[in-house]
């Protein structure tokens, strides 16, 4: 068992407003952990709940009913997700979960809307994180590795709250057990942003995510899968087939993008950023079935010979590429592949790590500068990603990673990348989207995912750092979460 901090009673007082610490929710993971399967989680949760007597408005959040009347939004400005400047003397109607309409002038309301006067202050399209992980954001690596998946995901549910709560009203999961969770968000069993999930990163023996203890060496080809694989985390493939037969499985269990881990990593110290893993053969067999299904591989890469194989095999994405050269940057500019990559700067966004995993973070510091100045040299389609992971500390500081990206975009041009430009990315899903409907934009029929802005974030993207003070609305889906302009 484990909980986001110890368990102590000066801990409970400081945690109150946290999820795991709750007395009730203590009991239910108990409850929990007595043999649920990852499969039946949300049956397993719904049914425990009710047994202890709870409802849904037991968590922090409760999640809002839909919204039975249009709502009217009068008197803000509008950054509307692609323009460098703001919008003035304009309404804007909610009906439902779409964007109904953006009037200019002073049009009536409808019959029995509710109307919202901004106060002059700044509406915005919801904002878009293209890496995250929703269930190993805020909790450590030791007790992801062996605490039960029932208590992690109601733990992963108090981040998911917390995500939302600073404006991030959908996210790119890129590797996880996560389509449990993705499935309460979408049935309102708890509140968080919306889930692009990718599954469990596919990646081969040895490599970055395999955090398997060294008694499951050796692995049997086609052998049974170790305790890391049945949690969903990850799988490892050793061949072409192997990647074909583990890509298949997480599109079939509802991914809407796949992720391949093509080299090293920083949290797997038996991975160094160097080295490459899946072969150019390995990653085609990945590409092939998933653009079967008519969506896309994004890839783990850092160093330029990682990158350059998995754009020779087709890939789409490259998350991270910290480390890439001139060559390798215009040969993504050339291709057209897209770029997340995390504005990594200092130990304040990762912790100080240890061993061969600080010489790696090191190197990823080392190169941030370099590749983002690549990226805008050669027009590189950029996403924004944060990364954030095993620290509620550090997954606080998500739109504090938004804010590092001063370095080399304008505040327009920032607000764009994790607005309009994300989406973009995610459209890339195609058919197996989840959420059909544009997002990441403030315009007609648009989803309506919207942040009011006590300020001008164009002026002072800081805003971002201090949601609870500066986020005075969060609607999601048509959906207002919060509203501190009530009284």
């Amino acid at each position: 068992m484990f909980s986001c901090t110890s368990n102590d009673d000066a801990d409970v007082v400081k945690h109150t407003g946290c999820l795991c610490h709750r007395p009730e929710i203590q009991v239910l993971t108990r409850r929990v952990n007595t043999g649920l399967s990852r499969r039946g989680f949300v049956a397993g949760m719904t049914t425990s709940i009710a047994s202890l007597g709870l409802s849904r408005h037991a968590t922090a959040l409760a999640v809002p009913a839909p919204p039975s009347r249009p709502i009217l939004f009068a008197n803000f400005r509008l950054f509307d997700g692609k323009s460098s400047s703001l919008r003035e003397g304009v309404r804007l109607l909610v009906e439902g979960n779409r964007i109904k309409a953006i009037s200019t002038g002073n049009p009536a309301a409808p019959d029995g809307a509710q109307v919202i006067d901004c106060g002059g202050r700044v509406l915005m399209p919801g904002l878009i994180d293209a890496h995250w992980h929703s269930m190993f954001a805020s909790l450590p690596l030791s007790n992801l590795l062996t605490g039960d998946i029932g208590f992690i995901h109601l733990a992963a549910g108090a981040e998911a709250e917390r995500t939302l709560m600073r404006g991030f009203t959908t996210v790119r999961d890129l590797g996880g057990p996560v389509f449990a969770f993705k499935q309460a968000i979408d049935q309102d069993l708890v509140s968080g942003p919306r889930i692009y999930p990718s599954g469990a990163m596919i990646t081969s023996t040895g490599g970055h995510g395999d955090l398997r203890p060294l008694s499951d060496v050796p692995r049997s080809p086609a052998g049974p899968p170790s305790a890391l694989e049945k949690s969903g985390a990850s799988n490892i493939a050793d061949s072409p087939d192997e990647v074909r037969l583990r890509v298949r499985e997480q599109l079939f269990q509802g991914a809407s993008q796949i992720k391949l881990v093509g080299g090293g990593g920083v949290s797997s110290p038996r991975s160094p950023l160097d080295m490459s893993t899946l072969s150019e053969a390995e990653l085609r067999a990945g590409v092939e079935a998933t653009e079967d299904r008519n969506t896309y591989v994004a890839v783990h890469a850092y160093a330029p010979a990682t990158i350059q194989r998995a754009i020779a095999a087709g890939v789409k994405c490259i998350e991270h590429a910290h480390l890439m050269d001139e060559a390798t940057a215009k040969l993504m500019a050339d291709k057209g592949i897209w770029l997340s990559i995390q504005p990594f700067l200092t130990d304040d966004d990762t912790g100080v790590l240890a061993g061969p995993s600080r010489i790696a973070q090191l190197q990823v510091f080392g190169g941030t500068d370099n590749a983002y100045n690549l990226a805008k040299k050669y027009e590189i389609r950029t996403a924004f990603g944060s990364d954030m992971l095993f620290s509620e500390k550090l997954a606080a500081r998500q739109g504090t990673m938004l804010t590092h990206l001063t370095k080399w975009y304008s505040n327009a041009e920032i607000l764009t990348m994790a607005t309009a430009t994300n989406a973009e990315l995610l459209g890339l899903s195609g058919p197996r989207n989840p959420y059909p409907g544009k997002l990441g934009v403030v315009q007609e029929n648009a989803l309506a995912d919207l942040l009011l802005l006590d300020g001008n974030p164009i002026e002072n993207i800081r805003l971002i750092e201090d949601p609870a003070k500066n986020l005075l609305i969060i609607m999601k889906d048509g959906r207002i979460y919060k509203n501190a302009l009530q009284p």
